[in-house]
């Protein structure tokens, strides 16, 4: 068959574009930036687009032609383009499907959409689902609870990095937000299985495997899987985790954000026996794949590196918020020293200084919105390396300061390296 699948590029969509070419289906994944893609799984092929913006059917009837099976597994959990992505888009998606002939759609839902949570997140799965079940195609709803894999992303980074913490493991309230995950591997031959089979048709399945389990027991499983030995649990309340939560939400990629923390509450548990049952097959147990696959070097480094990013942000946006404060109210005399060591006329003195001050202010907040630190990486080495080559040249002295104005450019260097490295989570 030939299947599309949309959100190709995510964490659940690679694995199930993987899991059906392995089984012989030609597919065709979409993704925002054709080139984060492109050659990453073998006889894939990948069509360019932004789901976010393909709200017409014109949009899409041109790419259904041959298309047996759309999975949707697009989605986001916070955004201004959720409407969008979850309700707008799907609506023209499944008009041009049917007038296409599209013989099946399977929509990723998640456990915890439902009418009782009043997050905008569950609100609009909910509306998209309500769209397909009133569409005239052969549709299946899936809702998973907690899906993982030999990686991670999203709620399972969290996971992870929480349970990497040195020493203490802070968890909200309690602890007791019960969830029943499953694995990447088993959700994508679940998919795989009702894109092959027609026993699915009209109806919603709840993937979850073979055992409902606690936040903290999920954190003390993967802490040992880790091998970072004991840690004691610190209950945070749930006032202060609803204030970072909205902290998360005006960062806008905080570690965490107010509907992630609305749909853990909610609850994540499902019927293992009813899946299993429906399925045909039984999901494997977190401690069976975790058993199957130890941990490696670097699933401890990420672990580990999860909380730095955030903190790696806010420390140099707040180093180019100093450097702006500072080079406007206690810049003048460094300026004129650096301008009458340099040759330059004096005029310049005041321009160079206010100019690089509010240069450094962008930088700030550059740093706090790139999500994938790409291009602020380059802009802070640019500026940086400018900075020292210039004081440099013009105040050679500096270098054998004995409190490093300029050596300490070095490690800040190696830290925008760093940050670059490991601050895009997509």
């Amino acid at each position: 068959m030939r299947i599309l699948v949309l959100g190709g590029g995510g964490f659940i969509g690679r694995h199930l574009v993987a899991e059906l070419i392995g089984n012989g289906h030609q597919v065709v994944a979409t993704a925002r930036h054709e080139r984060r893609l492109r050659g990453a799984i073998a006889g894939m092929s990948v069509l360019e687009l932004d789901l976010a913006k393909a709200i017409q059917p014109d949009d899409w009837a041109p790419l259904l032609a041959g298309i047996d099976v759309i999975v949707n597994a697009a989605g986001i959990l916070r955004g201004r383009d959720m409407q969008r992505l979850h309700v707008d888009m799907p609506r023209a998606l499944y008009t041009a499907a049917e007038a296409a002939g599209v013989k099946r759609v399977i929509l990723i839902s998640a456990i915890s959409a439902r009418p009782d949570v009043e997050t905008d997140y569950a609100k609009t799965k909910l509306a998209g689902e309500e769209l397909l079940r009133r569409s005239g195609l052969n549709w299946t709803i899936l809702r998973p609870s907690l899906v993982y894999g030999d990686g991670s992303y999203g709620g399972t980074s969290l996971l992870r990095g929480m349970a990497g913490l040195p020493w203490l493991m802070p968890v909200p309230g309690a602890g007791d937000f019960a969830f029943t995950p499953i694995h990447l591997s088993d959700l994508a031959h679940t998919v795989r299985r009702i894109c092959e089979e027609d026993d699915f048709a009209g109806r919603v399945l709840e993937p979850v495997g073979p055992e409902t389990l606690t936040l903290r027991r999920l954190l003390m499983r993967y802490r040992a899987w880790l091998g970072l030995g004991p840690a004691y649990f610190v209950k945070v309340p749930m006032p202060l985790m609803r204030l970072l939560g909205r902290i998360g939400d005006w960062l806008g990629d905080g570690p965490i954000a107010t509907n992630s923390l609305a749909q853990m509450i909610a609850g994540n548990a499902g019927d293992s026996v009813a899946f299993a049952q429906a399925i045909g097959f039984e999901p494997r147990s977190l401690d069976a794949v975790l058993t199957a696959r130890p941990a490696q070097v670097q699933d401890r480094w990420h672990a580990r590196l999860f909380f730095l990013v955030p903190a790696i942000t806010a420390v140099l946006a707040l180093l180019w918020v100093a450097s702006a404060i500072l080079g406007l109210t206690t810049g003048a005399a460094k300026t004129t020293e650096l301008v009458s060591a340099l040759g330059w006329p004096m005029a310049l003195a005041e321009p160079l200084r206010i100019g690089s001050s509010l240069l450094d202010l962008c930088l700030a907040i550059f740093v706090l919105i790139d999500r994938s630190a790409r291009r602020s990486t380059l802009a802070q080495l640019i500026v940086v390396l400018g900075y020292s080559l210039l004081i440099g040249f013009a105040l050679p002295a500096l270098w054998l300061d004995p409190l490093g104005p300029l050596l300490k450019n070095l490690p800040i260097l190696i830290l925008i390296l760093v940050h670059g490295a490991i601050g895009d989570k997509r």
